[in-house]
Formats: structure tokens, C-alpha cells, sequence
């Protein structure tokens, strides 16, 4: 039997338009396929969009979200298209709801010490406007140049600072959120302190795009501190090494912006990359970072690597050669990735299991004889195991998969979890009850079902 719907696609797309009177509303083939954003794989390949609306303002917002509730129909947030978890992929009949418009500054105030910003305002944007008046954004992922704060907000992204001045969650003050029914919530707002009402601010910032849209956020601002900051190279025997005298660092007093850990695979690779010979001095390399504290914390950071193993350290207070070592930080991954097809993990674990963990890495690479560039954030315990195998080989190899699920579970025996700052998007999202637990795993989707009953925002992301 045949089955007719009760509405054609044209009809669909006139109440889309007429609901969102400041959008670009594209439903052309090329625009649809280029905004699929299907990087990994894991999304809807075979399908196409309803339609790729960059909205203009609030109110488009608004009128996307009741024709989505007027037609049942998915609504898959987006605003740069950067996430690594398939979160914002294209879904099929969805409608992709871009903020990239959504950019401007709406104020940055040195007295109060916060800036308030539209969802698409770029990371570096943000801080480079910040930085003109003595202030800076603190949250820095790898992203940073490309990233929006909007996405930032909505996966709680991490960065090389998070050692010292925490995740986005860490400097998001307030938000303003769209709700699937169309309230729009104010929550938070410019106080460092806020304790009247649930925290509501911080239910939505990690939340996926799965429970609203966040169309405003606040966030908290720091003043540069005055003096050098210094930046080095220490380099270590192995990991395992790296790792203890980097926990050591921590408990010593001293608070570095900065503490990112390569292993000698992702040295190779950057040599070969950058031209430069930096794995001729060791198995692990640390890039750190004081942006206060001057030379007593310098000589304290000094004397705790040098008694836990390592073999030569380089600082510099230098800007152009502190530019060329957080450079090496930055093409870390272009230079693993060259050539390859890969998948990058972003396991977290308590400071004192970082060296088993990485112990535990160097071991699946061996027992499954896979290829690991193993990097991260060692100063709050963020691993981030990138997994390579040979470009012609479309299909994930099966050791890949399976070294995969081991790390994912030694993490998760280790009292960590499989997403330290990534997100959990599609692509890990069948692992949520095995790392939550059956009641947090319902409460989740009691939540989910309050704020968003028909289940249009961001399908299967999140919670599965």
C-alpha cells in the first residue's frame, strides 16, 4: 500500500521561509552537500538535508524550531563544523540550523571582567578583541582559529589552558537558550557568584545542541598578567616518565597555563613535518608554560622534571621562539595525520593513573600491532591516542576497533572517561550506560524528554 504525506516538501520549505524572514534558507544540492560534514563516517551518508538555514537572529531561531515541531521534523545544530564525534552531521530530512551569522560582540568590559557574545563569534576572534583592552579568553582548544564559542558552549571544549583556567564550562557565566518549544531562557548572567536556582547555565553548556539553542553567552575574562611568560621544551625516556614528573609539577605549588605531552612517534612525525630533529633527544617530549610566577616558579618546575628524569630542558622568554613552540602544539596533528586515514581519541583520567594509561597505550599498540601517536594534556590527564593505518584502506581496520575498546575501558577502569573534552556526538554514544551506569543513563533521558519531548534536537547525539 502506498503511503502519501500530508504535506510535499514545497510546502515544507514556503513555512521555513516565511518563519524565518532574516535567514538564508539554501536547499540547493551543492549547498546541502557541502555542509554535510560527515567526516568520520558515522552520519547519515546516504541522506540529504531538508534544507541548510543560516539564521540571522533570535527570531529565525524561533521559526526554524516551529516548523520543526509543526512537521516533526529533526533539527541538527552547526555553526563552524568542527566537532570530531559526528556532532553536528547532516541527518536525513533534517533541517541544519547554522548560527555561523550569529557573530557579533555584543560587549566586552574590562571592569566587570566578562564579554558577551552571539554563538558564532570565533574563538580567536574573542580573545584578540579581549586582548585590546588587557584582557584574554582563558578556554583554547586546538580549534581555537577555526571554533566558535557556540560550539565551544555546547560541547564543552577543553584546550592546552585548561590545566590552569579549566574547560568553557569553567568561564561560561550565562547563556541565553532556545528551547525546542520555542521559550527562550536567560540563565545566568554577568556575577562570578550565582546561587539562587538550580544551575540551570551549566545543564545546557556540554549538552550537545540535544535540549536548545544557545543564542547568547557570557562568559568570564582574565587580565594578562603582568611580567614574562616563559615557555619551554623538557624532554624524558619515555611516557611513563613524562607523565609522573608532570603530576609531580602539579602538586609542587606551581601553576602552569601549560603542560602538553608528545610522544616520540608524534616527535617523528612533527621532525618530518616541521623539518626540525627534536626526536633525536629523547622518547617524550613536554611543552610547558608559566604565564606568571616568574623565576621562583621557573626554578620549581626546573628542579621537580630534572629529579624525575628529565634529560634536558629548554626555556625561553622569547615571543617568537614561545610562538615556534606552541606552533609544535598546533601542527601536531597535521603532521600525524599526513598521508593517513585516522581516528583521534580524547580519553581523561585521574592525575595519578596518567602514566598506567600510557603505559596501557604503548601496549595495545603492540599487542595489536597498530600504529598510536599518543598526545594530550598531561597536565589535567587528557590523552589523546591517534590511531593512523594506510589512506587506501577506506574501511576502519578491525585492530583498530579493538584497540579502540580497550583504551576506552582501561579508562574507564582507571576511574576516567572516554571523553575528556571531544564531546560524545554520534560516535561514542552507545558507550553512555557502560560509563554512567543504568540510573544517571534514564535521568539523562528524563531530562531530555522534558526540555525536548518530540525528540527534534540533534537526534541521536549525546545520550543514544
Amino acid at each position: 500500500m502506498a503511503v502519501f504525506s500530508a504535506y510535499s516538501q514545497d510546502e515544507i520549505l514556503d513555512a521555513l521561509k516565511q518563519a524565518t524572514p532574516h535567514a538564508d534558507v539554501y536547499t540547493d544540492a551543492d549547498s546541502l552537500a557541502k555542509h554535510k560534514n560527515d567526516p568520520n563516517g558515522i552520519g547519515d551518508a546516504d541522506g540529504d538535508l531538508l534544507a541548510y538555514v543560516e539564521v540571522g537572529d533570535t527570531d529565525d531561531v524561533k521559526g526554524v524550531l516551529s516548523v520543526a515541531r509543526r512537521f516533526h521534523i529533526p533539527v541538527i545544530p552547526q555553526t563552524t563544523a568542527t566537532s570530531t564525534v559526528s556532532g553536528s552531521d547532516a541527518e536525513a530530512g533534517a533541517i541544519m540550523l547554522s548560527t555561523i551569522r550569529m557573530n557579533k560582540i555584543l560587549d566586552i568590559s574590562r571592569e566587570d571582567s566578562v564579554a558577551v557574545v552571539q554563538p558564532g563569534v570565533i574563538n580567536q576572534t574573542l580573545n584578540d578583541e579581549a586582548n585590546k583592552v588587557g584582557m584574554f579568553y582563558a578556554p583554547d582548544p586546538g580549534s581555537r582559529p577555526i571554533s566558535a564559542i557556540g560550539g565551544n558552549a555546547s560541547t564543552n571544549a577543553g584546550g592546552m589552558s585548561t590545566v590552569k583556567y579549566g574547560a568553557t564550562r569553567d568561564s561560561v557565566l550565562g547563556l541565553k537558550v532556545v528551547l525546542a518549544d520555542g521559550r527562550e531562557l536567560k540563565l545566568g548572567g554577568r556575577t562570578f557568584k550565582q546561587a539562587f536556582g538550580y544551575d540551570l547555565t551549566h545543564l545546557f553548556v556540554g549538552s550537545e545542541g540535544t535540549l536548545g539553542i544557545i543564542t547568547e553567552i557570557t562568559v568570564k575574562l582574565f587580565p594578562i598578567p603582568f611580567g614574562h611568560a616563559v615557555m619551554g621544551l623538557a624532554f624524558f625516556d619515555n611516557m611513563t616518565k613524562l607523565s609522573e614528573a608532570v603530576t609531580e609539577v602539579r602538586a609542587s605549588g606551581v601553576y602552569p597555563a601549560m603542560l602538553e605531552a608528545l610522544d616520540a612517534n608524534t616527535v617523528a612525525a612533527l621532525d618530518k613535518y616541521e623539518g626540525t630533529h627534536y626526536a633525536d633527544n629523547s622518547g617524550a617530549m613536554l611543552i610547558l608554560g608559566l604565564d606568571v610566577g616568574g623565576d621562583e616558579a621557573l626554578k620549581v618546575t626546573e628542579k621537580v622534571l630534572n629529579d624525575h628524569g628529565a634529560q634536558h630542558i629548554h626555556v625561553t622568554s622569547d615571543d617568537a621562539e614561545m610562538k615556534a613552540i606552541e606552533k609544535l602544539r598546533q601542527d601536531m596533528l597535521p603532521a600525524v595525520f599526513a598521508g593517513h586515514n585516522h581516528v583521534m581519541e580524547d580519553m581523561a583520567v585521574p592525575m595519578s593513573k596518567l602514566a598506567p594509561m600510557m603505559d596501557y597505550v604503548s601496549e595495545v599498540a603492540d599487542q595489536l600491532h597498530v600504529q598510536i601517536f599518543t598526545a594530550g594534556h598531561a597536565g589535567d590527564g587528557n590523552v589523546h591516542p591517534s590511531i593512523v593505518w594506510p589512506k587506501e584502506q577506506t574501511e576502519v581496520p578491525d585492530n583498530v576497533i579493538k584497540a579502540l575498546q580497550l583504551m576506552f575501558r582501561k579508562a574507564l577502569a582507571l576511574g576516567g572517561t572516554i571523553s575528556g573534552e571531544h564531546a560524545v556526538g554520534m560516535l561514542k554514544n552507545q558507550w553512555v550506560n557502560e560509563e554512567l551506569g543504568d540510573d544517571v543513563d534514564m535521568v539523562q533521558h528524563q531530562i531530555k524528554s522534558l526540555l525536548d519531548p518530540m525528540g527534534i534536537l540533534n537526534p541521536k547525539r549525546k545520550i543514544n
